[in-house]
């Protein structure tokens, strides 16, 4: 004779389920006998999980971002005493802030930077002194694959430079020297002339100008008057030729004031603001310092692989950003815990490169 079930344990373990929500989304992957084609298969993200259905929320923030117009929104109490036209308001937009760490320049993602940056889809950038240089190092010399676990050491001695599983030749910097060095010459001597002096996102902008290549993002972001911030501009190679020009012809004078206060008056005067950051560190911060003095964001997609148990901003999750006011409360905000060059190409496929 079989004995009983014990009713603890069939307690324990057959605990009956709550009723579930008529509006609860049910798991499922893509089907592939169907085939789907890539913007099904993106679609089909946001019912996978993990960090795919993040990925699929970041999808649908950054369409929201671009979809948005101030006429979507009825005239608030600030703007009644002289109110936009209706046809202004059509056409004012969300102001998209994107930031990325300088590595990702360096990598193939400069590509898509420079494909967001040509076309207008970004208001602002704010990236670190690699993301500056190194892109118009590549107009001047190629950056190669390679392996991480290459002997550095041997490298030194060759004179090549790892960043990752990539390779610079140190011939690269040295023809960037070249280039630069007569530009600052004759960027102090303008500033002798005029008595004005530079900011990181002005000196940006005349290299841009000077580059005259297609192939650099900040040609397309002088060409396109569109502001490229860099707090810590003379953190890398530019602050190395910066460092040499000023014993061979001192006097040149950057003043990052100017850009803290272009930067934060530009979040200031967003009718709707949004963040896009790829990394973190001072590229991340300085992007959401800035939605601050707007009372936050209204969008937010954060891509990076750091972690907050360490307290640091560049893991910190978007909840913690709204605790200081630089994302509003119930704003739209995603983390995606991935290498940005897995997964930003296949955001910007489903949002950008769909226009």
């Amino acid at each position: 004779m079989s004995a009983a079930v014990p009713a603890e344990a069939s307690a324990a373990v057959l605990q009956p389920s709550e009723p579930v929500s008529d509006s609860a989304i049910s798991v499922q992957g893509p089907d592939f006998e169907k085939k789907p084609s890539l913007q099904e298969l993106l679609k089909s993200y946001e019912r996978i999980g993990f960090q795919a259905s993040s990925l699929g929320t970041a999808i649908d923030i950054v369409n929201r971002m671009r979809k948005w117009r101030l006429s979507d929104e009825p005239i608030s109490a600030d703007e009644s005493e002289d109110p936009l036209s209706s046809e202004i308001r059509a056409q004012t937009r969300c102001d998209i802030f994107l930031g990325y760490t300088s590595n990702l320049i360096s990598s193939g993602l400069r590509e898509i930077i420079l494909y967001l940056v040509k076309h207008k889809h970004v208001a602002a950038v704010v990236t670190t002194a690699g993301g500056i240089e190194e892109d118009f190092i590549k107009c001047l010399g190629k950056t190669y694959l390679a392996d991480f676990h290459m002997d550095g050491a041997d490298l030194r001695r060759r004179g090549m430079n790892r960043i990752g599983n990539l390779v610079v030749p140190n011939d690269n910097y040295c023809k960037f020297e070249d280039w630069l060095l007569p530009i600052l010459d004759t960027m102090l001597a303008e500033q002798q002339a005029t008595g004005e002096v530079w900011s990181p996102s002005s000196f940006i902008r005349r290299l841009g100008k000077e580059i005259n290549n297609e192939e650099s993002v900040y040609y397309w972001a002088y060409k396109n008057d569109i502001p490229v911030f860099c707090p810590a501009l003379t953190d890398g190679s530019l602050g190395d030729m910066i460092y040499f020009h000023s014993f061979r012809n001192p006097g040149l004078i950057v003043d990052i004031v100017r850009d803290i206060r272009a930067l934060n008056e530009l979040s200031r005067k967003s009718k709707k603001a949004g963040m896009i950051i790829l990394g973190g560190g001072v590229c991340k911060h300085q992007i959401a310092n800035a939605m601050l003095i707007r009372n936050g964001a209204d969008y937010s997609v954060y891509i990076n692989t750091g972690q907050e148990f360490d307290g640091s901003d560049s893991g910190a999750r978007p909840d913690e950003a709204v605790s200081w006011g630089k994302i509003r409360a119930g704003a739209e905000s995603v983390k995606v815990f991935a290498d940005a060059t897995l997964v930003f190409p296949l955001l910007v496929a489903a949002t950008f490169a769909q226009d």
